[in-house]
């Protein structure tokens, strides 16, 4: 046929490839460097939505909560320099957070490589100790085969974020049809705990007084967490999870204990240190779920330690497991949903004791501000349905979330466990588009939201319903309480200064108003959600209450 003889440019080649891999959405800020993908992106536009930002960020961040969400990589085209630098908040975040992703950036043409040629960057050196892989493709021939392996890379063992360099001269090179054949779609590599380490497992808990799970990590499911949720009520199980990992289990069930993460109950801290076998499914056991690593002696643990994770090089990383198990989550449910439970465990009381303190923890304390971030949250825990889906960025706001809003489950919370300001709002709009059904909540302090809010614009743009929660208390709150531990009464370098938040986002076409009083809070939260656009209601608080138990005097 005459269409075999055909040759096929790299942008088309390229954008074939990503839709043989179910690639759906693209987030994205154009470039010139990547003209050509665009131009393929139009004539496939009824299957690929292209999602356009205002800032590289913002689009890094909505691709790796789209990876989050449908654990599958999220996929960013950003331009060559700074289009790459700004995006790397991005793709820091997903490493952190274990989230597959795949960021493309334009590259100048190969005949000017080397020259320090404008905007030009080796990514391999700039990603190299941030990505899993960065590679450039030189070759529109061998576009096909660097797919296929990108997203095989960027989902397997630890998932996490690949970069591809697209020199511009290479998308409009051609190939011939025979070599641009898209490739099959990529196949999730699953690993399986052996009988005798399931058997081990059985033997360590029936040895045990006081045991505790503890679950964390990348690449969870539904099914997985069902699955688990079966093992861990049949053995009557205490459940902790890590920093920013709280949707892994249901709150509300009986044994759900709390979050290991910053700010953690001191009560949780000391059950954590008691426990006599602690069967950690997931986690890295990383700095915020182990209290700076004082939780648990390095590198042998006190406690009888089960280590099970996806990534053989997280395990004895830094703690040297009792037992370490290389396995997939939905593998490892999978297997110890089916194990015998004794008939009467012996830590029963432990158990129940463990979610009686996470239940006292969620009390509110006293609040004689005219805005009570505990109550509030309090309301919206009861008035969101179970499907919601709550963000938020970095600061201190985030304990409030974080410790009185109950997530029901498996994606209900999109958070970054890399602490990273401005993630909240991209967040929830990645969400929204993904799942237009559900409602998608954001929660922003004033300074988070001022790092991404122009991407308000993007939301009212591809109408994005999403509700933005700003805790505006004039300044990064974070910062001002450890620089009130570390040198009080010496302020500097914290305060803010903030633009009119409601003008703002009425400004960019969205719902705004602001709320003065707690008692105001429910009709205002029922009119956002009914305004059938973005919303944003600003709350101002006492910027003296740092912390839910931190008080400060005013001028400190």
């Amino acid at each position: 046929m005459a269409n075999e003889n055909r040759d096929i440019t790299g942008a088309r080649i390229l954008v074939d490839a990503l839709r043989a891999q179910s690639v759906n959405t693209i987030f994205t800020v154009p470039g010139e460097s990547f003209l050509a993908v665009l131009d393929a992106l139009y004539d496939v536009a009824d299957d690929i939505k292209l999602v356009v930002c205002r800032h590289e960020s913002g689009a890094a961040n909505m691709a790796e909560a789209h990876g989050k969400l449908t654990n599958r990589p999220g996929v960013c085209f950003v331009t060559r320099g700074p289009g790459a630098t700004n995006a790397s908040i991005g793709i820091h975040t997903a490493r952190q957070d274990s989230t597959p992703m795949i960021v493309f950036v334009g590259q100048v043409a190969r005949d000017t490589l080397e020259r320090e040629a404008w905007q030009e960057i080796d990514y391999r050196q700039m990603f190299g100790q941030v990505a899993k892989w960065v590679t450039q493709i030189d070759s529109a021939a061998r576009i096909p085969e660097l797919i296929s392996r990108a997203f095989h890379v960027a989902t397997s063992g630890r998932p996490g974020p690949v970069v591809i360099a697209l020199p511009e001269d290479m998308l409009v090179e051609t190939a011939p049809v025979e070599k641009a054949v898209p490739p099959l779609p990529y196949q999730t590599i699953t690993m399986q705990p052996a009988s005798e380490q399931l058997a081990r497992v059985e033997k360590l808990l029936s040895e045990a007084c006081k045991p505790i799970v503890l679950l964390g990590g990348g690449a969870w499911s539904r099914e997985a967490c069902d699955d688990l949720r079966q093992f861990v009520t049949r053995f009557d199980l205490p459940v902790v999870c890590t920093f920013r990992r709280q949707d892994l289990y249901d709150n509300r069930d009986r044994h759900y204990a709390g979050e290991a993460g910053l700010g953690m109950d001191p009560a949780l801290a000391a059950r954590l240190r008691e426990a006599d076998l602690l069967l950690a499914i997931g986690p890295r056991l990383g700095e915020t779920s182990t209290l700076g690593y004082e939780l648990f002696s390095i590198p042998t643990p006190a406690v009888k330690l089960v280590h099970v994770h996806r990534d053989a090089n997280e395990l004895g990383r830094v703690y040297r497991a009792d037992l370490p198990i290389n396995s997939g989550m939905a593998e490892f449910a999978r297997a110890v949903a089916r194990l015998e439970s004794p008939n009467k465990p012996v830590w029963t009381d432990w158990t129940q004791a463990a979610h009686a303190d996470y239940e006292a923890r969620r009390a509110p304390p006293p609040n004689s501000g005219s805005i009570d971030l505990g109550a509030v949250m309090a309301h919206i825990d009861e008035a969101l349905p179970e499907d919601a889906i709550v963000s938020n960025g970095a600061g201190n706001y985030t304990l409030w979330v974080q410790r009185f809003f109950r997530y029901r489950g498996w994606r209900t919370q999109l958070a970054p466990t890399s602490g990273a300001m401005g993630y909240g709002l991209p967040a929830a709009i990645a969400a929204a588009l993904q799942k237009p059904d559900r409602p998608a909540v954001c929660f922003a302090g004033d300074g988070c939201f001022l790092m991404t809010g122009q991407e308000l614009a993007t939301a009212v743009q591809y109408d994005a319903r999403v509700i933005v929660i700003v805790v505006d208390n004039g300044m990064y709150g974070s910062i001002r309480m450890h620089q009130h531990r570390h040198y009080p009464g010496r302020v500097i370098g914290t305060t803010l200064q903030s633009p009119d938040f409601v003008g703002l986002a009425r400004a960019y076409g969205a719902y705004a108003e602001s709320v003065e009083r707690t008692v105001d809070f429910p009709d205002a939260f029922q009119r956002a959600r009914e305004a059938g656009r973005p919303a944003v209601l600003v709350l101002r608080t006492d910027p003296n209450l740092l912390t839910p138990n931190m008080i400060i005097g005013p001028g400190v």
